[in-house]
């Protein structure tokens, strides 16, 4: 059995320091799902959380069997935006779009994933978003990044720290707000949740 690790490939994308650092994300395929709203009340945020971790583990159980190849599902990640970012704040969440997603190995296509989602259409009839999944490339580029210790609610300072960064060294935002959460929200306590808190970039 192979076993395939993001957390070593990709650690640099994963686990980056507790002040701002620059990256460049290579393209990656995700399976993705998009809504509106506060993801702490609207049940399309809780509808599209469980459609992308049931698809994910069904294609991870998948490969399994038929390619003798074992890996961890990737985290959930969050890109959050609004009509203008320049008002991007996480005071008022009711405003916010977002496009929640799980990256997916590279030898994952569209056909493995449209097996996955036949096979748990037949099992979760009641979960309607399985259909609202889609499965494409993302290609963030140059991005500025950083690891917040602590609740979702305290994000605000370090996101103003990762804004301070990009202008003063002669960048500008260029892309949607962007969040990887590592820790199982319902299994961590709050101030020891791990979350990246990443921004796309451009040289002015």
């Amino acid at each position: 059995m192979e076993k395939v690790e993001w957390k070593k490939i990709y650690k640099n994308l994963f686990f980056p320091p507790g002040d701002p650092v620059l990256v460049d994300v290579p393209t990656m395929n995700y399976l993705m799902i998009d809504g509106h709203g506060d993801p702490n009340t609207v049940q399309a945020y809780k509808d599209a959380i469980e459609a992308l971790f049931s698809l994910s583990y069904t294609i991870k159980f998948s490969i399994k069997k038929e390619m003798a190849i074992d890996y961890s599902v990737y985290p959930s990640e969050g890109l959050w935006w609004v009509e203008d970012m320049a008002q991007f704040t996480t005071e008022d969440k009711s405003s916010w779009d977002w496009t929640m997603m799980i990256a997916q190995p590279d030898f994952v296509d569209i056909g493995k994933v449209e097996h996955a989602r036949s096979d748990v259409m037949k099992k979760k009839k009641e979960l309607a978003a399985i259909g609202q999944v889609r499965f494409e490339p993302f290609n963030e580029g140059l991005s500025v990044q950083l690891m917040h210790s602590g609740p979702y609610s305290a994000e605000g300072p370090n996101i103003a720290r990762i804004h301070a960064f990009i202008h003063e060294n002669g960048f500008e935002v260029n892309g949607k707000h962007h969040e990887i959460y590592l820790s199982d929200v319902r299994r961590t306590a709050p101030e020891k949740l791990k979350t990246v808190l990443r921004q796309p970039v451009r040289k002015l």
